[in-house]
């Protein structure tokens, strides 16, 4: 008699936490992300250099997480004046949503996702999104200077700002929403700029993989510097 198929090992379920009970920005909030792949830096770990190798500043995000592994220490972080403003301006931002789409609007520090993968040491990455809305949505926001805005106003849906592709679809990777919505605010403009974002699952898989490396050559980094 044929013995019976072996049936496949159940695959582990990826554990996302959401943690509300830190504020963007202090230390705590930076000690929660040490050493963890966020999505603020996705665009930076798939970043290319001229010659079609990893990119400078990937290599400097990676020393620079080495680095905090090492020391348990955050880095230090320089705001410039954009970054300022925009911390300044969210409350507002997000005060603006609430009220524009009568949503339910939940801050957040900080959201955890574990990949679990078996026998291989689990990928964890996370996100700091500027709230989470009702029960599937993600609310980013960002702040420019009123002529950028104007310029994207005139364009458009041609005006989508891609430079934050890689953020946003990490965002919906790491909270397993559906959708994002990207707001971008000026105090005092008589507009406000909104795009809905949707899961881009071919694009997530590619920030996923650019990750996983990422992550291998990090901790290959830190086991070769605790050797010395």
């Amino acid at each position: 008699m044929a013995k019976a198929a072996k049936k496949p090992e159940p695959k582990p379920e990826d554990v996302v936490e959401i943690i509300d009970d830190v504020e963007q920005g202090t230390e705590e909030w930076h000690r929660l992300r040490i050493g963890i792949p966020t999505a603020s830096n996705f665009a930076t770990i798939m970043a290319t250099g001229k010659d079609g190798g990893a990119s400078v500043t990937r290599r400097k995000l990676m020393n620079r997480m080495a680095g905090e592994i090492w020391t348990e220490t955050p880095a230090e972080t320089y705001k410039n004046a954009a970054m300022a403003r925009g911390n300044e301006m969210e409350a507002e931002a997000r005060d603006w949503y609430g009220r524009r789409h009568l949503a339910n609007i939940a801050k957040v520090g900080f959201v955890r996702r574990t990949i679990r993968r078996g026998l291989h040491p689990d990928l964890i990455v996370g996100c700091s999104p500027d709230a989470l809305i009702d029960d599937d949505r993600v609310l980013e926001i960002k702040t420019e200077m009123p002529e950028n805005m104007i310029e994207r106003w005139e364009r458009g849906a041609a005006g989508f700002p891609s430079e934050h592709k890689a953020q946003c679809q990490g965002t919906l990777w790491v909270t397993g929403r559906s959708s994002l919505d990207l707001v971008i605010f000026y105090r005092g403009m008589p507009f406000t700029l909104s795009y809905r974002i949707e899961r881009d699952e071919a694009y997530i898989a590619q920030i996923a993989a650019a990750v996983e490396t990422f992550s291998y050559e990090l901790r290959k980094l830190v086991e070769r510097g605790r050797k010395k």
